[in-house]
């Protein structure tokens, strides 16, 4: 029987977690369209101020009415182009008729081409190329790169996405359906070779937390891996690995997170993205499951909660709780968890992935 807590906190923190990401993704886009349309703005501004100076000078120069200062200059050329004016006759030099007349068609024109340009693109996210999506990588920090959208690591995108974690994808040939369903959550996408050290640095290897290698190839995962390991010592890899010896020969070897084809699930490697320690996937009778060791968040929904309450919401075995230095195997069924407890439990992958969304802060 599931206990109510994990049901409704577990499904508003989701909630929460998307809406955060979404947000997140939303101020990323537009600061990033603002810093992409610098150049309109720029020259708008220097048409005003330049125009100000001109008005200035050729006023002097005709004799005509003008304002007392060039600052006055400048606010006058800026009602200008909005068709107003501080003067009240039309001047009789032909240059200045002219000056009032091209003013509001240069303003006008540059300030509208600029907006147009900023309405397309805002509006219409697929219609940015690749360079775009280079851009909007480079301004994540402490996210996960995730290499390959097969089966398995489409699920794993949305899993990471629906988690709240920022995200960058490298796939060589992403398909259009996947490209247009990602693009929408406002995950970049780079269509790139992840064993060309550019590519990795595109996706922001050296602030990146995490790597996810989801390609159907043992050998490319691990050239990939140990590409980005070199390039960012801290990075902790998840890599996918068809031999299961193979795989305890690199976690044993680079300390990467290897997990075999056997009982293969976003959740799992999800799980090790985020930090939760989590071993290769094992099957009893039919089922997988996993040991995972993770840290309980200040804000954890786990908090508070007896190990019996957890145990049943979950179903999952917590084996060990370990708080400060005391080691506690098989901890009794009252007790109630705290921040900063670290815990060891046997799960299935679908619940490991609540239990993530439940630790998340």
């Amino acid at each position: 029987m599931n206990n109510p807590f994990a049901a409704s906190g577990s499904g508003r923190r989701r909630r929460r977690s998307r809406l955060r990401a979404r947000a997140s993704a939303g101020l990323r886009d537009t600061r990033l369209l603002l810093r992409e349309f610098r150049e309109p703005l720029l020259a708008f501004l220097t048409l005003i101020v330049g125009g100000g100076v001109l008005y200035y000078w050729l006023a002097s120069l005709a004799g005509e009415e003008r304002p007392e200062n060039a600052a006055e200059a400048i606010y006058h050329v800026l009602s200008l182009v909005f068709l107003q004016t501080l003067i009240e006759d039309f001047p009789d030099a032909w240059y200045l008729q002219l000056f009032y007349f091209a003013m509001p068609v240069l303003g006008l024109g540059i300030l509208a081409q600029g907006l147009t340009d900023f309405g397309v693109l805002f509006f219409n996210r697929r219609a940015r190329g690749k360079e775009w999506q280079m851009a909007l990588a480079s301004t994540y920090r402490d996210h996960v790169i995730l290499v390959g959208l097969g089966h398995l690591g489409y699920r794993v995108a949305r899993y990471l996405h629906s988690l709240g974690q920022d995200l960058v994808v490298i796939d060589l040939n992403p398909s259009a359906d996947i490209l247009r369903e990602l693009g929408d959550l406002g995950i970049p996408i780079l269509p790139e070779d992840a064993r060309r050290d550019v590519a990795l640095e595109a996706a922001g290897v050296r602030r990146a937390k995490a790597i996810v290698l989801c390609i159907q190839d043992d050998m490319l995962n691990l050239q990939i891996a140990v590409k980005a390991r070199k390039l960012n010592p801290t990075l902790q890899v998840v890599i996918r690995i068809f031999d299961d010896e193979f795989a305890r020969s690199l976690e044993e070897q680079f300390g990467f997170k290897a997990m075999s084809a056997t009982g293969i699930a976003a959740p799992t490697f999800a799980a090790a993205a985020t930090g939760m320690d989590v071993t290769r996937p094992i099957t009893i009778e039919g089922q997988t499951f996993s040991l995972a060791q993770f840290k309980v968040k200040p804000h954890s929904l786990l908090i508070g909660r007896t190990v019996e309450q957890i145990e049943q919401a979950y179903q999952i075995s917590i084996v060990l709780l370990r708080r400060n230095e005391h080691l506690d195997l098989h901890p009794a069924s009252d007790r109630r968890i705290q921040s900063g407890d670290h815990l060891a439990v046997v799960a299935d992958p679908e619940a490991l992935g609540r239990l993530i969304d439940s630790n998340l802060d």
